[in-house]
C-alpha cells in the first residue's frame, strides 16, 4: 500500500533509531571482543556458520519488524485518519520492501568483496589479520553509510533528485553490461598515493597494530593503509548502493536496517566467497541488470503504476536475476586463460 505519509517519521520513532544502533554495537562488541578476540586466519567452516548467522538474525529481524509494524500502524492515531489506510497491507509493504532491499544490499556486497580480495592481496595481509581490518572497514562503512542515508531521506523529497537518481542507476546498470571488469590496481590509486608520500610507513606489518613508535615517532603499518585502502573503496560503493535502496523504499528507517544488516554479514560472506570469485563471472552482469530496473522503477515504473511498482514483482525480478546470473556462472564456468 503507498502512502504519500511517512510511514515512520523519525521525529516518532527517533527510540527505534537509538535502540537498533544500540543493538548492532552490541553485536559488533561480542563479534570482535568474545569470538575473534585473538588474530587467527578464518576457516571456511568458520566463516560459511557466521554468514548464516547473520542471514538468520536479518531474516528473524525482518518477521519481527513485520510484526511490529502491524500493531504501530493499527494504533497510530496519525495513520488511522488517512481514508482508506489498511494498516495490514502497510505492515507487509514494509516488510517486503525491507526484504527486497536487503536482497539487493546483500547482492551488490558482492563487488565490495571481489575489491577486498584485491586490496588484501596487493598488500599481502596475512588470513589472520584480514578479520581485523575487515571488521574495522566495515565498522566505517556502517558510519559513512549513516551519512548517505541521512542526506539520501532529506534528498529523495525532491522528484527531481528521485529522477537523477534513477538516471544514473540505469548509466551504472547499463554501463555493468557493457563494459568489461574494471582491474583494481592500488598503487595507481590517488589516496594510495597520497597516504605513502604523506603518511611514514614500516616497509613491514607489526603484527595485528595500525600504528607503531619506532625511533621516537609515530609509523602507521602497512595494515593501515589497507584499512583506508578498504574505506575509501566501501564509500565509492555506498554512491551505487543507496541510492538503489532508495529505489526501493521512501522510508528511511527501512534503508538504514536493510543496509546495515547486509553489511553486517559482509566480512564473513568475504571468507566463504574469496577463493571462489571467478566462478561467479556473469554475476556482475546480473547486478547492471538489478541496478537499471531499479533505476527504471524510480525515473517511470513507479509512476505508470500509481505511485509505487509492485513490491513483490519487483522481488521476483531481481531475486530471479541475481538466482540466474548465478547459475549460468556455473554452467558456463569462465574459460582459463592459456598461459604464456
Amino acid at each position: 500500500m503507498e502512502t504519500s505519509v511517512q510511514l515512520f517519521p523519525f521525529a516518532q520513532y527517533w527510540w527505534f533509531y537509538a535502540a537498533f544502533t544500540g543493538l548492532v554495537i552490541g553485536l559488533l562488541a561480542l563479534d570482535l571482543g568474545v569470538f575473534h578476540r585473538r588474530a587467527h586466519a578464518v576457516t571456511i567452516r568458520e566463516a560459511t556458520a557466521w554468514t548464516g548467522f547473520w542471514i538468520a538474525l536479518s531474516l528473524i529481524f525482518n518477521y519481527l519488524f513485520y510484526r511490529y509494524a502491524l500493531v504501530a500502524f493499527a494504533s497510530d492515531p496519525r495513520l488511522l485518519a488517512i481514508p482508506g489506510f489498511d494498516s495490514a497491507a502497510a505492515a507487509r509493504q514494509a516488510g517486503l520492501e525491507f526484504l527486497v532491499g536487503y536482497v539487493v544490499e546483500k547482492a551488490l556486497s558482492v563487488d565490495n568483496i571481489f575489491v577486498f580480495v584485491v586490496v588484501l592481496s596487493y598488500f599481502a595481509i596475512p588470513p589472520k589479520y584480514q578479520h581485523r581490518v575487515l571488521f574495522l572497514g566495515i565498522l566505517g562503512a556502517l558510519v559513512f553509510r549513516a551519512i548517505f542515508i541521512a542526506l539520501g531521506a532529506v534528498l529523495i523529497e525532491y522528484q527531481w533528485v528521485v529522477i537523477l537518481f534513477g538516471a544514473f542507476l540505469i548509466f551504472t546498470g547499463v554501463k555493468m553490461l557493457f563494459t568489461d571488469d574494471e582491474k583494481v590496481e592500488p598503487d595507481k590509486n590517488p589516496v594510495y598515493r597520497f597516504l605513502r608520500r604523506r603518511l611514514p610507513v614500516t616497509s613491514e606489518l607489526r603484527g595485528q597494530r595500525f600504528v607503531v613508535r619506532e625511533g621516537g615517532r609515530l609509523l602507521a603499518t602497512p595494515l593501515l593503509v589497507t584499512l583506508v585502502f578498504v574505506e575509501m573503496t566501501d564509500i565509492v560503493f555506498a554512491v551505487d548502493s543507496v541510492p538503489a535502496i532508495f529505489g526501493i523504499t521512501r522510508e528511511p528507517l527501512i534503508v538504514f536496517t536493510s543496509n546495515v544488516f547486509a553489511i553486517l554479514g559482509l566480512r564473513a560472506m568475504y571468507f566463504v566467497l574469496a577463493g571462489a570469485m571467478d566462478k561467479f563471472h556473469l554475476l556482475r552482469y546480473g547486478l547492471g541488470v538489478v541496478l537499471a530496473f531499479v533505476g527504471l522503477k524510480m525515473v517511470w515504473l513507479n509512476r505508470a503504476w500509481g505511485g509505487h511498482f509492485p513490491i513483490t514483482v519487483s522481488l521476483g525480478i531481481i531475486v530471479g536475476v541475481i538466482a540466474a546470473s548465478i547459475l549460468l556462472s556455473l554452467a558456463f564456468p569462465r574459460a582459463q586463460e592459456e598461459p604464456r
